[in-house]
């Protein structure tokens, strides 16, 4: 049951891609995190998809209406917990420098 859950991380992956794709030649804020952590969360769901559908056959494509939902906040909350991942690693090797010049500002 979570073929909602693919779909919005691949949307989360292909979005980010694209963002990685634009800022790619400065690079500065990780954002090829994000791209590495929403693919590897979107291949997870994919092979339970398949893992799924070689169980349950094509009952697989007519979820319950309780079932979406689920499906839909486990994807949102994939995809807040990549960000927050990300942030966190942004924060750790801060690239820009602002944490540390906020930190230690005379």
């Amino acid at each position: 049951m979570s073929e909602l859950t693919l779909l919005i991380t691949v949307f989360a992956a292909v979005i980010a891609t694209a963002v990685w794709y634009r800022t790619a030649p400065k690079g500065t804020m990780m954002v090829g995190v994000l791209c590495w952590l929403y693919w590897g969360a979107s291949l997870m769901w994919l092979v339970d998809a398949v893992a799924e559908y070689s169980e349950l056959g094509a009952v697989l494509f007519t979820p319950e209406p309780s079932d979406m939902l689920n499906d839909a906040f486990l994807g949102l909350s994939a995809v807040a917990l990549g960000l927050v991942i990300w942030i966190a690693a942004l924060l750790i090797k801060d690239p820009r420098g602002a944490l540390k010049s906020a930190l230690f500002k005379k």
